[in-house]
């Protein structure tokens, strides 16, 4: 075993939405909710720890008039060895999360070019939501480093409810990229060294979805509550402009207030509340309702969801009379929700949150931290948090009924509401305090690092490329080979070349097999051969084996038991012993009768496999270790031998080459391509795909992006 690092170097992503280290615009949109503020915190509780050295929290860069300019700055300090890094994204604007996804590989490689160039490695990484899980599969595969993750909300539970909802599954993957997020999801959950989970229920209802569901792979390490925020009124209570604009709704402010504080979506279950109090016998009598459910200038211009929320709302308000009863303002600050609970505290209110379903719901820690009574949905996390606190009843949120009268019996009850409120305050602080969950998340982690593998480090070798600035690095059968004249004239062109531009090839084939069809047809031995799918790199002059890349994608790799899975599926035929690899298994694959790769890769997670599975042009299916592909294996070349993938012309027309082509290389596809399994790519603007087959559309793609001179995507 390891020792432990004195101090830790931390990562942490969370790509999507806005996030800055003041002024958090919670309830902005459905991408600017508790996540958000969740990893500012714990970035800045890390901080504060003696065993911490450094945090960086990555998220994207977005440059956007619509939004305010802290989102474009670089680097934001948060003080204590904390702070912001925002990486380039894709397009600069202001995205959904569900429009990030051909972005994420941009991302990820611009995360690992900021750490290279500060010549800082991390211990760990940790991903938030299955965006940062995609990337943070990526960089802790590449740096060798443990990944944790927390997933906040999963897809498995969004897509059962939405189809409950009665969306439709076409306008479920139109909309939400559902298909991408769950296998993202599966894909991080198999890799995960460990998954951060809020909730028992998080654990066995949640992830037991996922076909790689393993209970001991989680942790419930709850979320804190900033106590020095938010806390009982202290006799000196400023209101602010927020209790005003609430007063103008109401006919009788000193009545107890009914606070609910949420982002504008259904799922929140407003109208039901709103409901419960217009109809339960006596609950308008005796309080008032707040609703407060994000932010608004003018309904018409919200998203299109968040907008029919708020319509729903006024027209529930309407529906049930509740006018002088109910308050709804259009605004509110951040600094104005601590004051929210402590003047629903001060008015022997109640905080509700009457959700469908609630994951954790950090906003009942906060009204408990201010001394507010809550009364919560029982579905999720609160189920967990009234268990440990005993401050406040749980509710079935499909049931007025149940919401009503569990509201009633605490406003109704004053000795019981002091009970409550004190039970909240010292539940909080015992439970749900950020020195807690930092205690018990270093412990965690300090297990992971020191049980984590030395980082590997290539040993120094002479490299014949050390002058040149580019690289193009090309598949080799179905790209290259083909056209036996474009063939001639592409090897002319490398050999003029030789001293501006490494050469590379990457291909599926042994390296005996590749090099016989090297001679064969006289093409130049190249600088780098990256064969059996990316499972092994040589070196030029003398064809050096790269060591530490097999020692590196050895990680979980366990061939007997992948090999006696697949065993029995029909469909597969093991290809002959030339075509196997150490690393690599080989079939012929018959689509017409095996299994989909997405049921094989499922059937592999289930068994405790965790692989990268490439179908090629329909009839080939390989299966490599998690750390190996064509694309890892160029971007640990391109690290090792310092050269910018921005200036590395990756060419293929396969599956098994889709990820060279991802992310910040220049990336091309010949016209032989196979359409349906690189059809992902045909949505990004910069991967161009030649008109010519084979050493005929890789000289176009020289062409098109003056390979030779600016090297570079030309401008549109």
């Amino acid at each position: 075993m390891n020792s432990l690092p004195e101090k830790l170097h931390i990562v942490l992503l969370s790509i999507h939405g806005l996030i800055r280290g003041h002024d958090l615009e919670l309830g902005r949109d459905a991408d600017t909710g508790g996540q958000t503020k969740y990893v500012v915190e714990l970035a800045r509780a890390l901080g504060r720890s003696h065993r911490v050295d450094r945090v960086d929290l990555m998220t994207r860069r977005v440059v956007d008039p619509k939004v305010s300019d802290d989102y474009a700055v670089p680097i934001e300090p948060l003080g204590h060895g904390v702070r912001i890094v925002r990486i380039e994204c894709g397009e600069e604007g202001y995205l959904p999360k569900e429009e990030l996804w051909d972005y994420l590989d941009n991302f990820a490689d611009n995360a690992l070019g900021f750490l290279r160039s500060e010549n800082v490695f991390p211990h760990l990484v940790h991903s938030h939501y299955a965006d940062a899980g995609y990337v943070g599969t990526y960089l802790a595969g590449l740096l060798g480093v443990p990944l944790v993750h927390t997933g906040h909300s999963l897809g498995r539970v969004k897509r059962r409810r939405l189809l409950a909802g009665g969306l439709g599954r076409d306008q479920l993957e139109k909309q939400y990229k559902m298909t991408r997020r769950i296998a993202a999801e599966e894909m991080t959950l198999s890799c995960a060294d460990l998954v951060v989970t809020s909730t028992q229920q998080e654990v066995n209802r949640q992830y037991g979805l996922y076909d790689y569901y393993r209970p001991e792979q989680k942790r419930i390490i709850p979320p804190g509550v900033d106590l020095d925020r938010f806390f009982p009124s202290r006799g000196d209570q400023k209101k602010g402009s927020i209790h005003q604009e609430i007063c103008r709704f109401l006919a009788d402010p000193a009545k107890p207030m009914i606070l609910a504080l949420s982002r504008p979506d259904h799922r929140k279950n407003i109208t039901a509340l709103i409901a419960a109090f217009g109809c339960f016998p006596g609950l308008k009598e005796m309080a008032n309702l707040v609703v407060v459910a994000g932010t608004r200038d003018d309904i018409q211009e919200m998203e299109a969801g968040s907008r029919e929320v708020i319509k729903k709302i006024l027209l529930a308000v309407d529906r049930h009379d509740l006018y002088g009863k109910v308050a709804y303002p259009k605004h509110h600050q951040p600094e104005d929700v601590p004051i929210l609970y402590r003047l629903a505290a001060d008015s022997g209110g109640v905080f509700v949150n009457p959700a469908l379903t609630e994951p954790f719901g950090l906003t009942l820690l906060e009204a408990a931290a201010s001394g507010l009574p809550i009364v919560a949905t029982d579905d999720g996390g609160p189920t967990d948090i009234i268990a440990n606190c005993g401050n406040g009843e749980l509710i079935d949120p499909l049931d007025i009924e149940s919401i009503g009268g569990a509201l009633k019996r605490i406003l109704a009850d004053r000795a019981r509401w002091e009970k409550l409120a004190a039970n909240g305050l010292e539940g909080v602080r015992r439970h749900y305090s950020w020195e807690s969950h930092t205690e018990t998340y270093l412990h965690e982690i300090s297990l992971l690092v020191s049980e984590a593998p030395p980082e590997i480090r290539p040993e120094p070798r002479t490299w014949s490329g050390r002058f040149r600035d580019r690289a193009i690095v090309t598949d080799l059968d179905k790209s290259l080979l083909g056209d036996p004249e474009a063939l001639e004239h592409f090897i002319d062109v490398i050999r003029e070349n030789r001293k501006q531009a490494t050469f590379g090839i990457v291909t599926g084939r042994r390296l005996n097999s590749a090099l016989r069809v090297l001679r064969q047809y006289d093409i130049p031995r190249p600088d780098v051969l990256i064969t059996s799918l990316g499972t092994d790199i040589y070196y030029a002059p003398n064809l050096t084996q790269d060591t530490h890349w097999r020692e590196h994608i050895d990680q979980a790799w366990n061939p007997r038991a992948v090999k006696r899975l697949l065993a029995d599926l029909p469909g597969l035929k093991r290809q002959p012993l030339k075509e196997q690899g150490e690393f690599k298994i080989s079939y012929f694959y018959d689509p017409g009768q095996a299994p989909s790769p997405e049921e094989i890769t499922s059937l592999l997670l289930k068994g405790d496999q965790t692989v990268n599975i490439f179908v090629s042009f329909g009839q080939f299916l390989d299966i490599v270790p998690v750390r190996a592909s064509k694309g890892a294996a160029l971007r640990w070349f391109a690290a090792q031998r310092d050269v910018p993938l921005e200036c590395i012309l990756a060419v293929g027309g396969s599956g098994a080459d889709e990820d060279m082509m991802r992310g910040n290389t220049l990336a091309a596809v010949v016209a032989n391509r196979h359409d349906e399994e690189l059809s992902d790519l045909t949505e990004i603007d910069r991967i161009y795909f030649a008109d010519k087959a084979h050493a005929a559309g890789i000289l176009q793609a020289m062409s098109h992006y003056d390979f030779f001179g600016s090297c570079r995507v030309p401008e549109s």
